[in-house]
């Protein structure tokens, strides 16, 4: 660690006059190339360096951030000054044993220590095979990557410094044609390896021959079908519009969402299992540490179908007298950590592919989203593509459709879960103003019995 710096915290740490404080410095580095069309609307890099001080007193916070690391004292009795004035109970921030530790990331091929040029030259080619293709009007193409290190250190005893890479693409094929327009996109990601983005050529050419294809699909017939999900749709609508419903800070604070999320209330049949855990290695969503120094966990939301357990920080564990899960994030040091998911996904069962398909006599084969919304308990999402199904086999694509309905109820009607784990590491999550949050969500295939179904665009 370095020195300096450490002791300038710790010299900060002493004697104040609160019932916690912590201390965030970070520097960070990063890349970004977009692309509208033929055109790179922005390439550069930027770093920065900051941090932050928080401090609880008698139940209140104070929140002080920084670009300047010297006089941390004094920022630490500012933050102090502030929690003080909000102050008006017990404070209940559950225990954690303080640690001291140094991680460091390591990578296949980091792309930090890439040149720009080399970036642009492989987004150059996967945005020519989008360009080229006949009907395919214009492409959005975003890519950033980015280098953290952070230490932290709390008036307990913790001395943390953590080391993070990060990096994401979303390649977006637009088509139009006799005024009718239809998009696909890919999105990827990688918790700093820059090889999980090349090689793609194959799949941007499909993704544009794809997009194409939309604008003579025909429209589904909107009804209730049986419906299966693919493993970044089922991931999207786990994280969506169930793993935001298990943020203890939402639960807290909301009696009705309380009630609706009862520990032990059942949610599904006993092959459901939901997880969300940053200690799953290998995931844009894993850490070793939060950002308040409590280790990372794999923590089963639903557990045979059981809602088993929440997300959440110190404090929110402590007020509801609850296990504490490692759950507390903040995007950068310009914001107090929150309850943030990390890697959210439903676990595989026994289901093979074939046999959930040849079981739908009609029914509808989704694919992939570009967006949604969710209010408590309901649920709206695009899924990119859907197929029809018709006595057990895929047949003819159709134009977009949208599945609505209640979570719960889904949760309730899925009726088979395949055994093809996949994890999408693309896109962000956003929440309180702090977005895009790096985190990873996924499942298997999973066939829902019976899901409301809305025709296209």
């Amino acid at each position: 660690m370095e020195i300096e710096k450490i002791s300038a915290i710790t010299d900060a740490l002493k004697g104040h006059g609160a019932d916690y404080v912590e201390v965030r410095l970070e520097e960070s580095y990063v890349s970004r190339i977009l692309y509208r069309g033929q055109r790179v609307e922005e390439i550069g890099k930027t770093s920065s360096i900051g941090g932050n001080v928080r401090a609880l007193v008698k139940g209140g916070w104070g929140f002080v951030s920084f670009n300047d690391i010297t006089g941390l004292r004094d920022k630490v009795d500012l933050a102090i000054r502030q929690a003080k004035i909000v102050g008006n109970e017990d404070t209940k921030f559950s225990p954690v044993q303080p640690v001291t530790d140094t991680v460091i990331t390591e990578t296949k091929k980091d792309p930090i220590a890439m040149p720009l040029a080399s970036k642009k030259q492989l987004l150059d080619e996967y945005n020519d095979i989008i360009m080229s293709t006949p009907k395919i009007q214009t492409s959005n193409i975003g890519y950033h990557d980015s280098r953290k290190k952070i230490i932290f250190a709390n008036s307990e005893g913790a001395c943390i410094e953590q080391n993070k890479i990060d990096l994401g693409l979303r390649l977006t094929a637009i088509a139009i044609a006799d005024g009718e327009v239809q998009q696909l996109g890919l999105s990827l990601g990688s918790p700093g390896d820059f090889s999980a983005i090349e090689g793609l050529q194959q799949e941007t050419k499909e993704l544009a021959q794809r997009a194409v294809r939309l604008l003579s699909a025909p429209q589904a017939r909107g009804g209730e079908y049986t419906v299966l999900l693919d493993p970044v749709l089922a991931g999207v609508f786990t994280h969506e519009a169930f793993g935001h419903l298990s943020e203890a800070d939402h639960v807290y604070e909301n009696p009705q969402l309380r009630d609706l999320m009862a520990l032990g209330r059942k949610f599904g049949g006993k092959h459901l299992n939901i997880v969300d855990g940053a200690a799953v290695p290998g995931l844009r969503g894993s850490y070793k540490y939060d950002d308040e120094g409590v280790p990372a966990s794999k923590t089963y939301l639903i557990q045979e179908g059981i809602l088993e357990s929440r997300l959440h920080s110190r404090e929110t564990a402590a007020k509801m007298g609850e296990k504490i899960t490692g759950n507390a994030r903040a995007i950068n040091y310009r914001y107090p950590p929150i309850v943030r998911m990390t890697n959210t996904y439903i676990e595989p069962m026994s289901a093979s592919f074939e046999d959930m398909v040849s079981e739908i006599k009609e029914g509808i084969y989704v694919k992939d989203w570009y967006g949604g919304t969710t209010s408590m308990e309901m649920f709206t999402f695009s899924a990119a593509e859907a197929y029809m199904i018709r006595d057990g086999e895929i047949a003819e694509m159709l134009r977009p459709v949208t599945l609505s309905g209640n979570v719960f109820a889904t949760l309730h009607n899925i009726d088979a879960i395949g055994n093809d784990l996949g994890m999408n590491q693309g896109g962000g999550c956003g929440k309180g103003g702090q977005s895009s949050l790096p985190v990873s969500n996924g499942s298997p295939h999973i066939r829902i019995s019976k899901c409301l179904i809305g025709g296209g665009q």
